[in-house]
């Protein structure tokens, strides 16, 4: 199973619900690398997309304790569940942190967007870099968006 995410220098991903820094060079990279495939988010990020509605073009799984429906997506209540959803189909983890790190056992590679930013943060992904059992595959190449470094890098389980 795969992941994407955007981090900041101290592995950061959110604070208040939402992305202190977002990056247009990153949503397209988001876009391109979920488009047509299956994701896999939590209720409380869901709320964070455009109108909070589930990403077109996509197939929606929501992971979310409580006993609801969403319009447009389909309604996992435990990670179990979220995973005979997807079936045959390769799941992409999109976020946030608590169904990142309930799915991380999972995750064979991770896209992830690096930012050269340093924003106060109170959701983190785990350090890749720091740990032994993944490797980073892919380093990206270095490129500027309004004065912001990033690198779009990969990484895979060892």
């Amino acid at each position: 199973m795969d992941a994407i995410v955007a981090v900041y220098s101290d592995w950061g991903i959110g604070s208040r619900g939402t992305q202190p820094v977002v990056l247009k060079a990153d949503r397209a990279q988001f876009k391109r690398v979920t488009d047509g495939k299956t994701v896999i988010v939590g209720r409380r990020t869901l709320g964070d997309f455009p109108n909070g509605k589930p990403l077109k073009n996509r197939r929606n799984i929501v992971v979310t304790r409580q006993n609801i429906s969403i319009e447009g997506a389909e309604v996992a209540h435990s990670v179990e569940e979220a995973v005979a959803l997807c079936g045959e189909d390769e799941g992409i983890v999109i976020g946030g942190a608590t169904v990142y790190r309930d799915f991380f056992p999972l995750l064979d590679r991770v896209f992830v967007t690096k930012i050269e930013l340093c924003p106060e943060s109170d959701r983190y992904f785990p350090d890749l870099d720091s740990l032994e059992d993944w490797c980073l595959t892919d380093a990206g190449e270095a490129m500027t968006e309004d004065g912001i470094e990033y690198r779009f890098a990969v990484y895979e389980r060892k």
